[in-house]
């Protein structure tokens, strides 16, 4: 017999599903408090599984989404009373009475999944990059927009105040003129930079290996692409960049006011068709702001590193990942994924009184990000970084990722969303989806 769930709940056995209990949704609803939120998590392994623990201590996750059963299990363990889908689409269809979904797919699937949910009204958490193509980034931007519905791209470190007050720091000036900026991370910490064997491999039964691909082209299975590695396929992820620079550029990008570039080049190792090579360099140039002079900012990816002596010796010492913001009146370092601590040179640049701009997240699960988002979407409120900052910021991002796939140089018209003379950008900038799994 299976236990007494307060609502619907599916059950899988390898690749089937079958419904074997319903409560009807008003019975649950009517002894609900009404300020709790019906949440549904897509995507429950990894970082979706961080959501399904912080996402539910003021509100309820009552429906859990994802392809993998081995994957999803801790999280649909936790939660023995929300409704199990394999199908994102299948969960749309049949839960009618959502508040909010939280999207934590592989960077190819969460604009599928995302525009969708949006439509039926849902709130929308996306974990960063927040899109796979500029064109997804404009999209879920503007369905947001339409529907009135509070949003969040899932970079946490948004939600922590020294974070905040860099940014102030940032755009109260204190450096001066900025006109260069670096950027370098550790990643790839996963394979990229080669050859996938033409071996087929059997698709393992805990996996739905169709509706893990989703949008993109059929393909044989082959365990190189997951769980974690589809971060270095083109068709699947963003590379290193999408990992990371939604981290480490957010203080300067927000803090400097940069908008979308106009212009990127960039020098990679070894190319190879489908996945991104084992290190890259480029440069965005983003044009002057008004009062703001233009800026240049290089991002350096795996084993191509910037020079040691990028770095001055009193800001310390040059690490795995970093950001570093030159001005003419001093420099900014940070060493912190989340760029929440910063060293200030000279020392005194970080002790200026600046006026406080911003507001402070509130205190929660995952530092408040999710809790913040939550918050805006019961006030009818925007939260900090909503897709009215993270579709252009993202947009931002990926003007570099077409820069390292392309191998030219770009001269990013955002208007047209084009790179100008540059056919081989089209597919990168708008994606061919498979059918069933399109954004419009």
């Amino acid at each position: 017999m299976p236990r007494q769930p307060s609502r619907r709940s599916f059950l899988f056995t390898g690749a089937a599903a079958a419904s074997t209990f319903f409560v009807p949704r008003s019975s649950w609803a009517s002894v609900r408090p009404a300020e709790r939120f019906r949440i549904a998590v897509v995507g429950c392994g990894g970082q979706g599984w961080q959501h399904v623990k912080s996402g539910g201590h003021e509100d309820d996750i009552v429906a859990l989404c994802d392809v993998d059963l081995k994957r999803a299990k801790r999280a649909w363990d936790a939660k023995p009373d929300a409704a199990k889908y394999r199908d994102y689409r299948e969960l749309l269809a049949a839960e009618k009475d959502l508040d909010a979904i939280m999207v934590a797919t592989p960077d190819h699937m969460p604009a599928p999944v995302a525009a969708a949910a949006m439509r039926r009204g849902l709130h929308a958490y996306v974990e960063k990059p927040l899109t796979w193509s500029i064109e997804e980034a404009r999209l879920l931007a503007e369905l947001a927009k339409k529907h009135n519905v509070a949003t969040q791209m899932g970079n946490q470190g948004s939600a922590n105040s020294g974070l905040r007050a860099g940014v102030e720091r940032l755009r109260a000036g204190v450096l001066g003129d900025v006109r260069e900026v670096h950027v370098w991370t550790n990643r790839p910490v996963w394979p990229q930079g080669f050859n996938l064997p033409e071996v087929a491999r059997a698709v393992p039964d805990h996996l739905d290996w169709d509706l893990w691909l989703g949008c993109a082209e059929k393909r044989p299975y082959h365990p190189a692409y997951l769980p974690f590695s589809w971060r270095g396929f083109y068709d699947f992820g963003t590379g290193a960049l999408g990992d990371m620079a939604c981290h480490t550029m957010n203080l300067v990008w927000r803090g400097l006011d940069l908008g979308v570039p106009t212009r990127a080049r960039a020098e990679t190792t070894k190319s190879f068709p489908l996945t991104y090579p084992k290190g890259a360099k480029f440069v965005l140039g983003f044009p002057a702001r008004g009062k703001l002079p233009a800026v240049e900012l290089t991002w350096w990816e795996g084993s191509m590193r910037p020079p040691k002596d990028l770095l001055p010796k009193e800001l310390g010492k040059m690490r795995g990942s970093g950001t570093l913001v030159i001005g003419e009146k001093g420099k900014m370092f940070s060493s912190d994924d989340y760029q929440v601590r910063q060293s200030w040179s000279p020392k005194e640049l970080g002790t200026v009184k600046v006026a406080r701009t911003e507001p402070r997240a509130p205190r929660g699960p995952h530092g408040g990000h999710i809790k913040e988002w939550l918050d805006a979407a019961k006030a009818g409120k925007k939260s900090w970084t909503d897709f009215s900052v993270a579709g252009p910021f993202t947009e931002a991002v990926l003007v570099g990722d077409v820069a390292i796939r392309t191998g030219k140089r770009i001269k990013w018209d955002s208007t047209k969303m084009e790179a100008k003379g540059l056919p081989a950008a089209k597919p990168i900038v708008r994606r061919t989806y498979r059918k069933g799994f399109g954004i419009r």
